[in-house]
């Protein structure tokens, strides 16, 4: 689709609208859309507000939308492009006859958005009427976007922003799930490389911690994701863990995302209670057999239920278990049914993701990618596991999205009262500094200017194990040491006072 902008309105969040009624679209630079697909924005500003107009044009079919936003609902510099989205979503809705469960909403953060209102003095009423009307969100999403981030607020107080996390990278699986895009290694051979791996990651952590304590931080969480961390035999965890000793017991939650139930066994899991984990993820995604094998999972149901055992059996105070709607070969009634099985366990927390397919996926480019492009069967899905699970007792206390997901859905995290997994909320709504170690990782500087505005810098670890191994030891050290260095510029600069 071609796409032609007459106004201060950046391109690529157009194109994300864009991509909500055409997945996949592309956005040739020429004059001519290949397709014949076009798409035109203007917008003008004046002294009370921003008005908009949009005009698109596929499959033969022409519809228009237009918008008026006064000054003062949004940031001067995001006016344009909401008052852009409104008009675009209404000629979009005009055009097929439907409008995103989300509205113009693109970002991965909705619930941040709900938790900037309250924190600005909304009530959840009024919030949740701002999303409907200005966002033109649906109703359940405005309302699941404003509890989430009520539960965020009851967690996070200023504390909390003077805190920090630590993350840390297993970016290993023994086998590829079909829909994954992240970086994990399987294959024998590049399974061999986590001995080494383990010990540049070993050293990297324990200059991560030296690093806080000269900050002067308090580091209020620790999490060891992938990848999936229990492909790590049991003496490479207990040497993992080893060098958290000193700080994993002191520590709100520790979270080891032990992932596959075929990978966990009950030496593993002794190991990780010993030394200090607090939150344990066992992630079967579906109950239903034929799916997992569908998805290139080796592990069956009863694999799942023995593996949830054992770490029930070593007293973790939380059990998180992940569901993915909409997976290739689900239906709606046996999603069902593993949220039903799922919930008679009573974890403390069950996370379910809307299914997701990236580009890179094997089951993208095998073209093996036959699933619900519509989002009718993860739409349902994830309405009753939203319906179960509050019913349950569980409340949503996490959310995000991303992009190709069926139906324009989101993942949520559910937890009992009291349970929420606390990284995920400081990860998430960037509430403070999170420390990453590892291919692939991220720092995440989180700090605070004069104007009381989040500010944020981003320090990135190469992302493949190869790329991270290739470095001598001198250059792994004055890599930390530049790390560092600009920790100290920045916390001087924009430390929370």
């Amino acid at each position: 689709m071609k796409i032609i902008i007459n106004g201060n309105v950046k391109p690529y969040y157009i194109q994300m609208l864009v991509m909500l009624y055409f997945p996949g679209e592309r956005f040739p630079e020429d004059d001519a859309s290949d397709d014949g697909r076009l798409c035109e924005i203007s917008v003008l500003s004046d002294d009370t507000g921003t008005d908009a107009g949009a005009s698109v044009k596929a499959d033969g079919k022409k519809a228009n939308g237009a918008s008026r936003l006064p000054h003062g609902i949004f940031p001067e510099e995001k006016e344009a492009q909401y008052a852009a989205g409104a008009a675009l979503l209404e000629a979009f809705t005009a055009l097929t006859g439907h409008t995103p469960p989300w509205g113009m909403l693109t970002g991965v953060r909705p619930a941040k958005l709900a938790l900037d209102l309250l924190d600005k003095g909304y009530s959840a009423e009024e919030a949740v009427t701002f999303f409907t009307e200005v966002y033109k969100a649906a109703k359940d999403k405005a309302v699941l976007a404003t509890t989430t981030a009520e539960s965020s607020k009851r967690i996070v107080t200023e504390d909390r922003r003077r805190e920090c996390s630590l993350y840390i990278a297993i970016p290993f699986c023994p086998t590829r799930c079909s829909y994954c895009s992240f970086v994990s290694y399987t294959s024998p051979k590049l399974l061999a490389m986590i001995p080494d791996y383990l010990e540049v990651l070993v050293e990297d952590v324990k200059h991560s911690l030296r690093m806080i304590d000269s900050l002067g931080l308090r580091l209020a969480s620790i999490y060891i994701g992938g990848g999936t961390p229990t492909v790590l035999s049991a003496s490479q965890l207990e040497a993992l863990l080893a060098a958290l000793q000193n700080v994993s017991h002191g520590v709100d939650e520790f979270t080891l995302e032990a992932g596959r139930p075929d990978t966990i066994t009950d030496e593993k899991l002794h190991i990780a209670k010993i030394y200090g984990a607090t939150r344990v993820s066992v992630n079967t995604q579906t109950l239903n057999e034929a799916v997992l094998r569908n998805i290139g999972r080796s592990h069956t149901t009863d694999d799942f239920f023995k593996a949830y055992s054992l770490a029930c059996k070593h007293g973790f105070r939380d059990i998180n278990v992940d569901l993915i709607a909409g997976l290739p070969g689900d239906t709606v009634e046996s999603f069902m049914d593993s949220v039903d099985r799922v919930c008679a366990l009573d974890p403390t927390n069950i996370t379910v993701h809307a299914f997701s397919v990236k580009k890179s996926a094997e089951m993208k480019t095998s073209g093996l990618d036959v699933y619900d492009r519509d989002g009718e069967i993860a739409g349902e899905s994830v309405r009753y596991s939203g319906q179960k699970l509050l019913s349950s007792g569980y409340i949503p206390y996490y959310m995000y999205r991303q992009k190709n997901t069926v139906g324009n859905l989101e993942n949520v995290g559910y937890s009992r009262l009291g349970h929420e997994g606390l990284y995920n909320i400081f990860m998430m709504d960037e509430i403070h500094t999170v420390f990453a170690c590892g291919a692939s990782s991220v720092t995440k500087l989180v700090g605070e200017n004069e104007k009381g505005e989040t500010i944020i810098n981003r320090l990135f670890e190469p992302k493949y194990p190869y790329e991270y191994l290739r470095s001598s030891a001198d250059e792994r050290t004055a890599h930390r040491e530049e790390i560092l260095r600009t920790a100290k510029a920045f916390y001087s600069t924009y430390g929370i006072k």
